[in-house]
């Protein structure tokens, strides 16, 4: 611990100082931060140095004067009897009472207790010194430093002391007047130690929070970073997992029809074609949100509730029967909500083309009831006598990102996703979302369309069943 350093004052943003700032702009108040700051990284580095130079200052203007007016009528040439001592003994008196303050630090108690010993022994031999104000400093360090629990016992030593004094200048002052003086000397030292101990606990505390502040600060940074890598690798997998698995599909199939039917082939490419421009178009959207600086591309809306149709049809184009059906009034819902299923449908149907084939059958069910939304996606699994595709190694069905990321954009809306086998053979996908924090609302506008009633149940073909 150091001796008190004046804190800068706070500055505002034009380096005005803040209004309300005890003696705002004060050139004395300025000029001793700054020494202070500048001290403080030396008397850091070599505390020694800091306590002689105190210790020698204390000399110059206490001792030096006592040595060179050695008149034997006591400091200030006050007409009392006091006792003279010899050069020799004023010396080691003087040694004696500074000393000690190179501990005021380290052993405050310590040096505390060794000046009062000198100070009672040289008034009880009725001799007076300017260094008696070193019992003072020593004092001021015991508030500072030393335990609480000390600076009970110092006061009591200090006011034997102040009792000592009184009585030996009885017979020139008044014992009030010599007690009102001293006593308020000695509050002052102790109540400018505790201030400035205050101080200090509270400039460590301030340190302590503005650290936590900012650990917090990057906590939350690096939170929201790993969130936004989460939500941009969960859309990446959507988008690009699904195109990708209706591509290779159509690929594949295109290359044997090629070789029996050539306009199924091409009409295989100009499919693959129109996948390929759904996933560029998603994937420049997505970029685009992204993107801080400069014009983007066009940005289209996200997909939603409305765009399972299309996304059925495009799984049917790649060889699949898939069978939706809707209930209730689903495009109302909000946006993110219907992107959430969306996501879900998309996911589903991805891993049973992988997984099942392009010969599977599937039924896709998404239905609201109240604030319940639950979207089921069934597929009975390749046909029997058709072998079910080979899956990726280490990534059992179902259980890879996909379903990772399912279960993540469930969540958001207190919903659970279950993926598992079917009893009746094949793989079931059920999602059960809350939307009570986000009800269906009827559109407002007055140029808005009514809610269209939901889709009916379609055949592979796309007609009604």
């Amino acid at each position: 611990m150091h001796d008190p350093v004046l804190p800068r004052l706070p500055k505002g943003p034009e380096g005005a100082p803040l209004p309300g700032h005890p003696l705002p702009g004060h050139p004395l108040l300025d000029l001793l931060a700054r020494a202070g700051q500048r001290l403080r990284g030396p008397a850091d580095r070599h505390p020694w140095v800091l306590d002689a130079a105190v210790v020698a200052v204390s000399a110059l203007v206490l001792c030096v004067p006592d040595l060179v007016h050695d008149d034997g009528e006591g400091p200030r040439g006050h007409r009392i009897a006091f006792t003279h001592l010899p050069l020799p003994a004023v010396l080691a008196f003087q040694a004696a009472l500074l000393l000690p303050l190179l501990w005021r630090r380290r052993r405050p108690g310590t040096a505390f207790a060794a000046v009062t010993a000198v100070f009672l022994l040289q008034w009880s031999l009725g001799a007076a010194l300017r260094a008696d104000a070193a019992l003072l400093l020593a004092l001021y360090a015991l508030a500072l430093h030393g335990r609480l629990r000390d600076l009970a016992r110092a006061c009591a030593a200090s006011a034997l002391g102040i009792g000592l004094v009184a009585a030996r200048l009885s017979s020139a002052v008044s014992v009030w007047d010599v007690l009102f003086f001293l006593t308020a000397a000695v509050t002052a030292a102790v109540a400018l130690g505790i201030a400035v101990r205050v101080r200090r606990a509270q400039l460590v505390g301030l340190r302590e929070r503005a650290a936590r502040l900012e650990v917090e600060r990057d906590q939350r940074s690096r939170l929201a970073t790993a969130t936004e890598r989460t939500r941009v690798a969960r859309e990446m997998h959507d988008i690009i997992g699904h195109n990708l698995s209706v591509i290779v599909t159509l690929a594949d199939g295109g290359a044997y029809a090629a070789r029996s039917s050539p306009e199924r082939g091409q009409e295989a490419l100009t499919l693959i074609g129109d996948a390929g421009r759904q996933a560029l178009g998603e994937l420049r959207r997505m970029l685009g949100v992204l993107r801080e600086h400069g014009d983007g591309p066009a940005l289209a809306p996200q997909p939603g509730t409305a765009d399972l149709a299309d996304l059925c049809g495009r799984i049917r184009a790649a060889g699949p029967e898939v069978l939706l059906r809707t209930e209730g009034a689903l495009e109302a819902l909000d946006r993110g909500v219907q992107l959430t299923v969306y996501r879900i449908v998309q996911e589903a149907l991805t891993n049973t083309l992988k997984h099942a084939g392009p010969l599977a059958r599937t039924r896709v069910s998404v239905s609201l009831t109240g604030t319940r939304l639950r979207v089921r996606i069934d597929d009975g699994g390749p046909p029997r006598d058709v072998p079910a595709p080979v899956p990726a190694p280490g990534a059992p069905p179902g259980e890879g990102q996909g379903v990772t990321g399912m279960r993540e954009r469930a969540a958001l809306y207190g919903g659970t996703v279950t993926a598992g086998p079917a009893p009746g053979g094949g793989w079931s996908v059920a999602a059960d979302l809350d939307i009570a924090p986000a009800a269906p609302q009827a559109p407002t506008s007055p140029h808005a369309l009514p809610t269209p009633s939901a889709p009916p149940l379609l055949d592979p073909a796309g007609g009604p069943v």
